[in-house]
Parts: structure tokens; C-alpha cells; sequence
């Protein structure tokens, strides 16, 4: 999964996966609301990706770190 700091980052970074990895399948946005708050300015936005049926492979896990990092969030492993 990847976490994005907003909505048009997570847009941006699903579209850009789904045209270079299309073996990814559909990904799927969801709004991550932190902890305790309740302001729609404090959530994150989540790409969550399931792994293709060859598993993840290193090439493609760094493709996930880049795409993350150019929109300045991070990958986590769920």
C-alpha cells in the first residue's frame, strides 16, 4: 500500500501504477483518516495494491518506492 499525503496524489500515483504495471489489476483509494481527528485536512490517502500472481518481485517494489516518493508519500507493507 501506498500512503499519500492527499486525494489528487493517490489519483495520480494509482493512474500512473495502473499504465506502467498493468499486472497490478484495479487499485483501489481509500481515505485514512488519522487518529483522533476529525478534520478532513488531517487524513491520508492510501493506494492499496495487491500483489500480482507472481508475487512481488524487487524491480517492481522499488517501482512502488519511486511512484511513492515522487508524490511524496511512502510504502508500507500492510
Amino acid at each position: 500500500m501506498l500512503v499519500l499525503p492527499d486525494r489528487d496524489a493517490a489519483q495520480e500515483a494509482a493512474e500512473q501504477l495502473s499504465a506502467d504495471h498493468a499486472d497490478l489489476g484495479e487499485l483501489e483509494i481509500v481515505r485514512d483518516a488519522l487518529a483522533g481527528e476529525d478534520d478532513a485536512e488531517d487524513a491520508q490517502w492510501l493506494v492499496v495494491v495487491e500483489p500480482p500472481e507472481e508475487g512481488w518481485t524487487a524491480a517492481l517494489l522499488r517501482a512502488l518506492d519511486a511512484v511513492a516518493a515522487e508524490y511524496d508519500g511512502w510504502r508500507e507493507e500492510s
